[in-house]
């Protein structure tokens, strides 16, 4: 079955970046709908990131300039830049993808029917 395996959280200090990166296996990025989503302890998951089947993306408003979502088709991999973090930021980061192509993306998660199991991100001020 499709595998999503997140890697690169931890702590940082505010103002500084991390690199999350999602492997996909028996599964291809290239052409695919795949996004990043986070969860806060006691609060909702929400969407981050999402990069669609024409490598289209949209952002959160909270994020938009610092972070960055791309997929390196030849490493089957999805990746998430994040710059000038900051402490609303911490949070477990989930990777999604979609079994079907998707042009025109948005933040919910009603697309996606594969995820990762997570990788936490601190960030301390």
């Amino acid at each position: 079955q499709v595998q999503l395996v997140e890697s690169g959280g931890g702590s940082v200090q505010a103002g500084g970046s991390l690199r999350l990166s999602c492997a996909a296996s028996r599964y291809t990025t290239k052409n695919s709908y795949m996004g990043w989503f986070r969860q806060a302890p006691g609060k909702l998951r929400e969407g981050v990131a999402t990069i669609d089947s024409a490598d289209n993306t949209v952002y959160a408003v909270s994020v938009k300039s610092r972070f960055t979502i791309s997929k390196d088709n030849a490493e089957n991999t999805l990746y998430l830049q994040m710059n000038s973090l900051n402490a609303e930021d911490t949070a477990m980061y989930y990777c999604a993808a979609s079994s079907r192509r998707r042009f025109g993306s948005d933040l919910g998660a009603s697309s996606f029917n594969y995820w990762g199991q997570g990788t936490q991100v601190t960030v301390s001020s």
